[in-house]
């Protein structure tokens, strides 16, 4: 049975490299897989939070940029660039308490509203359902809408969908004719209620499921646009929320969310700083960003006893890494710089994400622009792109590819007498037959060295992209927009039928075979 092994092993070179050398990783990959990685699970998030609607997607109409209307175009084209497949708006917290209606209709006349959560400002509404929706048409993914159960109605969900998706005549679709679109949306994702343990209204699991059960009970499907109901799942290690909504719900809902923030102290109150920290916080933030591979083993257990054919996705609709804002700003915006770290944080989730890709069919990165552990971060006409960006660029050739399953031996990354797995990894095969290996090396001293023996597989060379820089707390800025970017990899090469891999310190490496 050939395999794709990397590193010849025998169970004397497996002792020898677990006990002796610490800088080498054995890793095996079987040469064929019949899981799908969605693409879905590089989906983002844009919340009418700080800067990430208004003065992010949707600008000020003089701004000397090139736009469609307000929409920012720059914006638009770098996410078009790593296929962004799906838009999660329009919260979060803010969706609990945002009514659709206030959004449509000539501008002039929409009336303006306080965003209570995040720092009291004045909602203008000028950015609502249509225009949300041109959004999704320019960058060619689709949407995904968060209907409001903590301040709402059923009948204010049921009428949004039906505004949105219906084709016969009702009130609704002459309201949407009469605002600009004759045809429907076909709006699919829809969020009912969001941290409905929070700030979706300080539910129980049980008054929630019974609430999910109604909202869901009135939304319809209408024509082609069959409806993926996603239920509020919940925060962390809660797992008593997942027993109840699979119990109380089951199958009537698409996807149970599931949300996750890597705080770098553990500490809400102070989470630490995006650039400024040590090698031991850097440590404790990787040892809090893998835990999501415990969160989504024990959530996954839970749901597989209820859904043992894995018909329910678990949707990982909010996650990243959120750290203090930056000096100066307002606390209630959430803007942080981007670091390094905050790349090998993406690169290690998204690994995670396609190892349970089985049950993992969603997900959320918090957020697209300006906010948390953006991809896009703008100073009026300015804009870069961060390093977690070119995460998701690099990552891309894994969209709905086959994923290889793989065995692996790692040293640790080991510091001041804790350890977390130096190396992780993931491999996947596109339609094409080509076979796409991301390795990330965790540990912020030592290079890694990988060999492979990839047995019968038929390749000819390899080529490689690695995003590093020489220290941790590296960032983009608008003075050096580009000290973090993509470059060529040239520390992987063939021998015979062997491959040599070596992994700089804090790197990520995709590899290509051909």
């Amino acid at each position: 049975m050939s395999k794709l092994t990397l590193c010849l092993v025998g169970l004397m070179l497996v002792t020898s490299i677990q006990v002796g050398a610490q800088t080498k990783a054995i890793l095996t990959i079987e040469p064929e897989g019949s899981t799908i990685i969605s693409r879905h699970i590089y989906g983002h998030f844009a919340e009418h939070l700080g800067r990430s609607i208004y003065d992010g997607f949707w600008i000020d109409k003089d701004l000397p940029v090139k736009k469609q209307g307000r929409i920012r175009l720059d914006i638009v084209e770098a996410l078009k660039k790593i296929r962004i497949p799906n838009l999660r708006w329009p919260g979060g917290c803010f969706a609990d308490e945002y009514h659709w209606r206030d959004g449509i209709g000539p501008a002039k006349n929409r009336p303006k509203m306080v965003n209570t959560n995040w720092g009291g400002v004045i909602e203008d509404n000028s950015f609502g359902t249509h225009e949300f929706l041109e959004l999704c048409k320019l960058l060619n993914c689709e949407p995904y809408i968060s209907a409001n159960v903590g301040s709402g109605t059923p009948d204010e969900m049921s009428k949004w969908v039906e505004y949105l998706n219906f084709d016969g005549l009702s009130p609704m679709t002459e309201l949407r004719k009469k605002n600009g679109n004759a045809q429907p949306y076909h709006v699919s994702f829809w969020g009912v209620g969001n941290e409905s343990w929070g700030c979706g209204g300080n539910m129980t699991a049980e008054y929630y499921s019974n609430e999910y059960r109604r909202y869901a009970t009135f939304a319809k499907d209408y024509g082609s646009a069959k409806l993926k109901k996603i239920a509020a799942g919940a925060s962390d290690f809660d797992y008593h929320w997942t027993e109840t909504l699979m119990k109380n719900v089951g199958n009537r809902m698409w996807g149970l969310s599931l949300h996750y923030y890597t705080i770098p102290t553990g500490n809400w109150g102070k989470k630490g700083s995006a650039t400024g920290f040590s090698e031991q916080e850097y440590f404790n933030t990787m040892e809090r960003a893998l835990r999501m591979d415990e969160l989504i083993t024990k959530h996954s257990a839970i749901m597989d006893r209820y859904d043992p054919k894995k018909n329910v996705a678990l949707v990982v609709d909010e996650w990243g890494i959120w750290t203090d804002v930056e000096e100066g700003t307002n606390p209630g915006f959430l803007y942080q710089q981007n670091s390094l770290r905050d790349a090998l944080i993406a690169a290690s989730t998204l690994n995670i994400f396609h190892k349970h890709a089985d049950r993992v069919k969603m997900a959320n990165l918090a957020q697209t622009v300006n906010v948390l552990q953006a991809l896009i971060l703008t100073d009026k006409e300015k804009m870069l792109l961060t390093p977690t960006y070119y995460v998701f660029d690099m990552y891309k050739v894994h969209h709905d590819a086959k994923l290889l399953p793989i065995k692996f031996i790692t040293p640790d990354y080991q510091l001041n007498g804790r350890k977390i797995p130096a190396i992780n990894v993931s491999a996947s095969k596109d339609v094409n037959g080509v076979v796409h290996i991301s390795l990330v090396n965790l540990d912020a001293g030592n290079e890694i060295s990988v060999t492979a023996d990839l047995g019968d597989l038929k390749w000819n060379s390899v080529a490689g992209e690695i995003l590093t820089s020489a220290n941790v707390t590296d960032v983009n800025t608008f003075e050096r927009p580009y000290q973090i970017q993509l470059s060529k990899f040239d520390q992987a090469n063939k021998d015979g039928n062997r491959l040599n891999v070596k992994l700089p310190p804090h790197s990520i490496v995709t590899l290509t075979l051909n």
